[in-house]
């Protein structure tokens, strides 16, 4: 089976959030509103540093694509 890379999520227990799974290494749930980030993995501290590079580009790609895919329910 063929996941896409992210994946809007909703859940009635939090009714202010926005949350995107991140399905790809390192696998995350982000929270938009607050930019809270859930980790999925378990992650040694000799990844701590890549990941810290690499965070703000991914939270960057969740938010584009949640931005997309709402603005395509809007349509």
């Amino acid at each position: 089976m063929e996941i896409p890379k992210f994946l809007i999520c909703d859940n009635t227990d939090f009714p202010d959030a926005n949350f995107v799974i991140h399905t790809d290494f390192p696998r995350f749930i982000i929270d938009l509103v607050t930019d809270e980030v859930e980790w999925l993995e378990d992650i040694d501290k000799s990844e701590i540093k890549d990941l810290e590079e690499e965070l703000p580009d991914l939270i960057e790609q969740a938010t584009e694509f949640y931005d997309r895919e709402v603005g395509r329910y809007d349509s």
